[in-house]
């Protein structure tokens, strides 16, 4: 009896001491065929044009190809769902984006995939602010001209936005929180829609992001009011932020990252860790980030899956406030 016990605990210490070897052999053996990259949005936009650069140098670096495939629709949940109940192998990873990972759950109060338990952190590539901005014809000048007027006729000025629970949207909710006024959001199905009547003066003012504002901001077809970072943007050197505008709270950063399906093994996960910050140093990579006026990120998966528990913390907190529902 002794004896037959003794022989399975040896057995068991055997395996499971093998686990870690195994999972080593599989990082070094990684990746032997192509891996898809899955991005919750449409083609064209920011997601999408930075996940082909990323996977570019990345299918380059790891000697195999890296398919970079679309799966838009409900906000960033479809692809990001994709990704989560994708086998857990390294070979099916994809974009995180601000609103799958940190607003979805708190929006839509029940998804398919669970951010926090569905899907491990990878790698963070970049964060940057939003600025608000007003057609040049309009009659706000400053932050303050927009407060004393939706003061004065409470619901009567309207916001734009590229979806419900986007950073567009966000923003101009958290706006309202913490000015204490009463503003209209009106959605469309993409930020470049939006943007569009933003020019032709059918909203009053849209919280843009900077690579998709500048163009227009330069061109002087819309007038910058204030910008949602801690601090001035080098691109907009003028234009002050909420902080200095009494507005404090109103700091917005939308962010993306590289997540994988939870289980993936560590040393896979800290494989492609080490590639995607090894390429966030590249100078090229570097500029395509910077003239959006974006930061590059880059860190440990720690350090992304810290970024996402206190975004879904502050974000949550917003969409209860504002009771704001899909």
């Amino acid at each position: 009896m002794i004896s037959t016990l003794s022989k399975t605990l040896g057995a068991l210490l055997i395996a499971a001491s093998a686990l870690p070897l195994s999972a080593m052999a599989q990082a070094n053996d990684y990746p032997n065929k192509p891996i898809s990259f899955i991005v919750p949005y449409g083609a064209g936009g920011g997601a999408d044009s930075r996940s082909r650069q990323i996977g570019q140098r990345l299918s380059e670096k790891l000697g195999k190809p890296v398919i970079v495939e679309n799966k838009p629709g409900a906000g960033g949940n479809i692809g990001t769902e994709f990704i989560a109940r994708a086998k857990a192998d390294g070979y099916t990873i994809g974009m995180g984006n601000f609103a799958p990972l940190a607003v979805n759950k708190a929006l839509f109060g029940k998804l398919n995939y669970d951010p926090a338990t569905d899907l491990v952190p990878v790698v963070a590539i970049e964060q940057g602010p939003l600025v608000l901005c007003v057609p040049t014809n309009s009659p706000y000048k400053t932050v303050a001209d927009v407060v004393k007027a939706a003061k004065a006729q409470p619901g009567s000025l309207t916001f734009g936005s590229g979806g419900i629970g986007g950073t567009h949207h966000l923003s101009g909710e958290l706006f309202k929180q913490v000015a204490g006024i009463d503003m209209i959001h009106v959605p469309y199905k993409s930020g470049s829609a939006a943007t569009t009547d933003l020019l032709g003066g059918q909203v009053n003012m849209m919280f843009e992001q900077m690579y998709s504002a500048m163009p227009n901001i330069k061109a002087g077809k819309v007038r910058p009011l204030a910008i949602t970072s801690a601090k001035r943007s080098a691109q907009l050197p003028d234009v002050p932020t909420f902080g200095e505008v009494g507005f404090g709270k109103v700091v917005v950063n939308n962010w993306q990252g590289i997540v994988a399906p939870k289980g993936t093994p560590r040393p896979i996960v800290d494989k492609l860790n080490k590639a995607v910050n090894e390429i966030l140093q590249e100078p090229k990579i570097r500029e395509f980030i910077v003239e959006q006026s974006n930061d590059p990120l880059g860190g440990t998966p720690e350090d992304f899956a810290k970024l996402i528990a206190a975004e879904s913390a502050k974000w949550s907190q917003v969409v209860k406030q504002g009771n704001i529902t899909p």
